[in-house]
């Protein structure tokens, strides 16, 4: 006889209850925050694309007129029109076509963030903007730290884990483990109840994986206490390498921004520079972050931490040939934002951010029903069948 029946211990009556209870309590206690992380993770997934859209409509477009300028004379431009402004130069990201800015990052004595675009062919400050109080800067600041500081940032970082407890005791509790076709199917022309658990049990079988690597990645960013990354390091046998520092040399300057630029273009050739880090402290390197053909993402895996007085390559992280933590470790950002497979990913992304508010609506009427139910068993006198069989 065949049978679409899936023998397994997901079957299992005193599993399946404690993952009931465990899934129904943090998916209405955590629920809000959840929809919220969730939301927001959505338009997070092409806020790059979205951000140039504002940022031409508030400063223009570039132009592309002849060879763009180098780095130094980007640098130097931003320097002299912020530096004395009690502002530091962090960083400077390039373009990622020629009709777009150079983005220029200074950090002020509160450490916020005060974005400037440069033209690259003029050297024209097109201008500014403050990153914590931008459209994006307030959603990635909701999304990541729910607008409430460290305590916030904690506070997703634990709705990150109820989200990943959430989704191994849903699949615990899929229909699908008992009958294969009934994990799927949708009955619309059922009762309303009926069709509300439908769309749980789908909804959240297909997106269960999804949201389970989601939510381990933002709990490993959101709490570094847990330390897993230095678990990844410790479970691949993997020694996980000192933080690069330069050896300051009394009475000696960082090199310049060009050669220290041609040492990291000699030790990775071929690739394209992303952005670059400065260094802001004696002891810090000069970090050159570059893209190779073979790396999917925005800005690669590959980096170059360079001595700032000798220009020595300090560290090198491959972003090709990785160590077998950083293989790991280098998908985070391409599993949490969904910017793996490209755009089809991206777009799945998108509804897959969608899914908590569904899950969660869908999760509250059935909740809701149940107490109603029981509610009504606790006082048999209310219905009139129950209270002729009293008599």
């Amino acid at each position: 006889m065949i049978t679409d029946h899936i023998p397994t211990w997901f079957t299992y009556p005193k599993l399946r209850a404690i993952a009931f209870h465990t899934h129904r309590w943090i998916g209405l206690t955590a629920g809000i925050l959840l929809c919220i992380a969730g939301v927001t993770g959505s338009i997070l997934v092409f806020w790059h694309e979205i951000d140039q859209v504002m940022l031409v409509w508030r400063f223009g477009q570039v132009i592309p007129i002849g060879e763009a300028l180098s780095v130094t004379a980007i640098a130097k431009t931003v320097k002299a029109a912020y530096t004395g402004k009690g502002l530091t130069l962090s960083s400077l990201s390039f373009p990622d076509r020629a009709n777009q800015p150079y983005m220029a990052s200074f950090l002020d004595a509160a450490d916020r963030y005060i974005e400037v675009f440069v033209n690259p062919y003029t050297g024209k400050i097109m201008g500014d903007r403050q990153w914590e109080t931008s459209w994006i800067g307030r959603v990635y600041d909701l999304h990541y730290k729910l607008l409430a500081g460290d305590t916030g940032l904690l506070i997703m970082g634990i709705v990150a884990l109820f989200t990943l407890i959430l989704s191994l005791t849903g699949i615990v509790l899929w229909p699908g483990w008992r009958k294969l076709v009934m994990g799927f199917k949708i009955k619309w022309d059922g009762h309303i109840k009926r069709v509300n658990f439908d769309l749980h049990k789908v909804a959240g079988i297909v997106t269960a994986i999804f949201l389970a690597l989601i939510s381990f990645t933002g709990f490993a960013w959101n709490v570094p206490q847990a330390r897993v990354e230095a678990g990844i390091y410790a479970l691949t046998f993997t020694r996980k390498p000192a933080d690069p520092v330069s050896k300051l040399i009394p009475g000696k300057s960082s090199l310049p921004i060009a050669d220290l630029m041609q040492r990291a273009n000699a030790a990775v050739p071929n690739a394209k520079t992303t952005y670059i880090s400065f260094a802001n402290k004696p002891e810090a390197p000069f970090l050159v972050a570059k893209k190779q053909a073979q790396e999917v993402g925005k800005y690669g895996n590959t980096r170059i931490y360079l001595d700032q007085f000798t220009g020595a390559v300090i560290q090198l992280q491959n972003g090709v040939k990785p160590s077998r933590a950083e293989a790991i470790l280098n998908q985070f950002t391409l599993l949490h934002f969904g910017t793996f497979g490209g755009l089809s990913t991206k777009i799945l992304y998108v509804f897959i951010g969608l899914a908590p508010v569904i899950l969660f609506v869908t999760g509250f009427v059935m909740w809701w029903h149940r107490k109603r139910v029981f509610k009504n068993s606790e006082h048999p006198k209310s219905n009139p069948k129950n209270g002729m069989r009293s008599l």
